[in-house]
């Protein structure tokens, strides 16, 4: 796996360049009902593998306020490079969290960022996870 400069895994394999698009054990536990997927019954097995970087977190916590938000927005929000940014997005973006639209506003061309129905589903239950770890309740 690639690490960027904030030393954020990407899920991408330097070779292959194929990238993770699920939420790790702690999705495939919630997708299955069964507590932590095999790998411990603590609250942070649970934590979205995809959403967990803290560029992500800030993209997708950002995205959540609001219906869309433009990349150049977005980018000057979280304070990031547009590399940064879109290196992070492909990542939700392939992972189904996020919808990117892309269009000509005059002759400029415009990218505009959405969170999807599941985006809001996994970052809520993401949000749920860190209240369980931060209050301290066990399930």
């Amino acid at each position: 796996m690639a690490n960027d400069a904030n030393g954020d895994t990407d899920g991408a394999e330097e070779a292959g360049r194929t990238r993770r698009t699920g939420g790790g054990a702690g999705r495939a536990a919630r997708d299955t009902g069964s507590a932590g997927g095999g790998t411990g019954s603590h609250p942070r097995h649970d934590l979205d593998d995809v959403i967990h970087a803290p560029v992500r977190l800030s993209i997708m916590a950002a995205l959540s306020a609001t219906d869309k938000a433009e990349f150049r927005f977005l980018r000057d929000t979280i304070e990031i490079s547009d590399s940064l940014l879109s290196k992070h997005v492909i990542t939700l973006e392939e992972a189904g969290y996020v919808h990117v639209e892309k269009a000509f506003v005059g002759k400029r061309p415009r990218t505009w960022l959405a969170m999807t129905d599941e985006g809001r589903r996994a970052f809520h239950d993401y949000v749920s996870v860190l209240r369980r770890l931060t209050e301290g309740s066990p399930q």
